[in-house]
């Protein structure tokens, strides 16, 4: 199915709504905000990259004269400058949140707040984030999207070690974050009336988030994966369609194929236990409670 066909098929107009994207400037983000800008909305850019996120808002302007954008700097692996930027969304009237930023083999080192730097960017910053709007999301029946990842089939939660600090292999600690990002949230959504949520997943895409290999091998690769894997731009339409549907429990929205090809479709997730989503809600009681 063409791309224009779907979009047709499957969202419609943003017009008078606001929707603030996490790591709107790069590959996945740079292309969400592309579709929602089309779509009419006005836009929140959260990024660390100020640089960036000007540049990304030239160019949607040029394409977009209408276009309202709004410029918020924030450094997801920061609790300080999260902080901040959940006062200044505060001050905004979001309706669409959605929580895209993620950072995969980076080096490690331990935040402010005890936390390794991967968990804190993929889990407890848009968990935060989340958490403290959702007041201002059920003001105008909001809605959440988060950008969850295949890799969370890689590991599985360990109360021993939260934020997977003592592995090395990049896959296990980027695939523990998304886990946490994406079941803790589900369960946190599961009773829910007034705002809306979803998780999603883009497959396999060629973003800078793949640039982590070493410079020779990712200088071979870089090409194949171009032709083998969608680009960004119809990566993230599973993203876009977030936007549009719920999911409900555990579900996500992704590639129709093996989770990689394909236009969007809802699946069910049968990759957690019971046992484990009784633990993720003991977070958000925990949280809830502290």
């Amino acid at each position: 199915m063409k791309t224009t066909t779907w979009l047709k098929k499957n969202t419609c107009s943003l017009e008078q709504r606001t929707v603030a994207i996490s790591g709107s400037t790069g590959g996945i983000g740079r292309e969400l905000c592309s579709y929602i800008a089309a779509l009419g909305a006005s836009l929140v850019l959260i990024d660390r990259n100020r640089k960036k996120s000007e540049a990304l808002k030239d160019e949607l302007v040029c394409r977009y004269p209408d276009l309202s954008v709004t410029l918020l700097t924030a450094d997801m692996s920061d609790p300080h400058s999260v902080d901040e930027a959940i006062e200044e969304l505060k001050e905004l009237p979001i309706d669409v949140l959605i929580c895209n930023a993620g950072a995969y083999s980076i080096p490690r080192y331990k935040c402010e707040n005890g936390y390794d730097n991967v968990f804190q960017i993929n889990f407890v910053s848009p968990y935060t984030i989340v958490r403290r709007l959702l007041p201002n999301l059920r003001e105008r029946n909001g809605k959440v999207v988060v950008v969850g990842s295949i890799a969370h089939n890689y590991s599985k939660s360990d109360p021993n070690d939260v934020d997977f600090s003592t592995r090395k292999k990049s896959s296990l600690v980027y695939g523990n974050s998304k886990r946490y990002l994406m079941f803790t949230l589900s369960e946190l959504f599961k009773n829910e009336l007034e705002v809306g949520f979803a998780i999603t997943h883009p497959g396999i895409t060629f973003t800078g988030i793949t640039s982590h290999y070493p410079k020779l091998l990712f200088a071979i690769i870089k090409h194949p994966m171009k032709i083998v894997f969608p680009h960004p731009r119809r990566a993230c339409l599973s993203v876009l369609l977030g936007v549009f549907e719920n999911t409900q429990g555990s579900e996500w929205i992704g590639p129709r194929f093996f989770n990689i090809w394909g236009i969007p479709k809802k699946k069910k997730l049968r990759t957690v236990k019971s046992e484990e989503l009784e633990y993720f809600a003991k977070w958000n009681e925990d949280k809830t409670n502290a």
